[in-house]
């Protein structure tokens, strides 16, 4: 049984945190940190409030932390304060709940990072026009950083980069404030695993690698994320974790290659590939399933594996797999312009004049997401070839591209009956493809979102 009330707890808190405050100026700051972590007085910051940082300072703020949330995105902080989540995976309830107790907190005041006892960076990490890494994001977030780190702190990058970046680029940064690593402060990189829409993985189920900078760094942040994360997974170097990020993204992206490929083939062939797919899935060993699409789009897998080849250019090394894979993926596109072209034609229509509806247009299914999505390339080549474009996304109200800005329309007998095709780019759940099917002319299915669906000639698939 418990005793002493609240009043008794706060005071052995206190004198907890004055103890902490004594250690952390001699040598070991290791042992003050990781007890402020094992009772949960530690405070978190976590530096970009997107799909991967908001899901990662509630999980903190949940089990019973402080944690911050920094952004420059004035509305996103509004927003978080109003306890009104714009995350499709976080409920407004579930946000409201850890912000009216005080445990999440949102600032756009980047000075409150002195005050952490451990920041993760959770900022973007997109390509330049000449497929190129941008770091400037992480650039950034460090040099913010840098500019307040005090003695006891860890350091976790989150965000996808290429091999080698925290040790050669990040540590040099924050060593030049005359602390040292392992000793003053500790320096981690654990990527994130997030799956936007997942239902079945939540961040605390899917398994945490990390690699530090030293032994200490690897296991202060080890203990960390073991108090949100139900399996923690230590590898030897920060360069080795930057590695694994790289290689699962890598790993999707070119036997999705691979399955585009085979869909062109079939097509040539006459072929279902959807049928071979399914019927290749059925052997419960030695394969592994992986779906043919209109193209790559969303934060890693377009992005992951340039960063690899990127990295590996500088040390002439020319990663095959990779070019080959991103040459199949990137002019896919392209294959469902074409089917398209053959849908219309086949009704005696050509693209241009020719009004085509785009269902769907985030990067994939259930989520709001449009970065690199393949539908954004679609529009703007039909539009090139001179079609009358809409789209319908129930997550994506408002398109915007450069200075083009479009509005999903209603999904209406009429809006259906009166487009020449409809073209299923991003096959959302609460979609009923059936439906679409019956009250269209024709129908270009690169998700096989109409599957079981009895056509009566209307859909051509990819």
């Amino acid at each position: 049984m418990t005793t002493g009330g609240p009043a008794r707890s706060a005071g052995r808190q206190a004198s907890k945190r004055s103890t902490r405050k004594t250690a952390g100026k001699g040598t070991d700051r290791y042992l003050s940190l990781h007890e402020a972590i094992e009772e949960k007085t530690a405070k978190i910051g976590v530096i970009g409030l997107g799909y991967v940082g908001l899901p990662l300072a509630l999980e903190f703020a949940k089990v019973g932390f402080e944690a911050v949330g920094f952004d420059l995105d004035n509305a996103k902080v509004r927003s978080i304060r109003a306890g009104k989540s714009y995350n499709l995976d976080i409920s407004d309830d579930e946000l409201a709940a850890v912000v009216k107790r005080g445990a999440l907190r949102a600032t756009t005041d980047f000075n409150d990072l002195k005050r952490m006892d451990a920041i993760n960076i959770c900022v973007p990490t997109p390509l330049k026009k000449t497929k190129d890494p941008d770091v400037s994001y992480i650039l950034q977030a460090v040099e913010d950083i840098k500019k307040r780190l005090r003695p006891g702190q860890l350091i976790i990058l989150g965000s996808t980069t290429y091999p080698g970046t925290t040790y050669e680029l990040f540590l040099p940064m924050l060593e030049e404030t005359g602390l040292k690593v392992g000793q003053d402060f500790f320096l981690s990189f654990a990527p994130e695993r997030i799956d936007p829409g997942n239902k079945q993985y939540p961040i605390w189920k899917v398994p945490k690698v990390i690699g530090g900078i030293t032994p200490k760094c690897t296991k202060v942040a080890a203990r960390l994320f073991e108090k949100i994360i139900k399996e923690v997974i230590p590898v030897s170097s920060t360069q080795s974790a930057e590695m694994v990020k790289l290689l699962e993204n890598t790993f999707r992206a070119v036997n999705i290659g691979l399955a585009n490929e085979v869909a062109i083939m079939c097509n040539k062939l006459g072929i279902d590939v959807w049928e071979v797919i399914d019927a290749a899935a059925s052997k419960p060993y030695g394969f592994m399933k992986f779906q043919p699409g209109p193209g790559l789009g969303g934060h890693c897998i377009p992005i992951d594996p340039a960063y690899l080849a990127w990295k590996l250019k500088a040390l002439n090394y020319r990663a095959r797999f990779i070019e080959l894979a991103t040459e199949v993926n990137s002019d896919m596109p392209n294959q469902v312009i074409g089917k398209i072209t053959d849908a219309l034609n086949a009704h005696k229509k050509s693209v241009k004049g020719s009004k085509v509806l785009v269902l769907g247009v985030a990067y994939k299914k259930d989520v709001s997401d449009t970065r690199e999505s393949p539908a954004l390339d679609i529009i703007e080549m039909l539009e090139g070839k001179g079609a009358e474009v809409r789209y319908h996304d129930p997550y994506v109200p408002v398109l915007r591209q450069d200075s083009h800005r479009m509005r999903s329309v209603p999904l209406t007998p009429d809006s259906v009956r009166g487009v020449d095709c409809v073209a299923i780019i991003t096959d959302h759940s609460n979609i009923d493809y059936r439906w679409i099917v019956d009250h269209a002319r024709c129908v270009v299915d690169t998700r096989n979102a109409t599957k079981g669906i009895a056509a009566a000639g209307k859909v051509v698939k990819l």
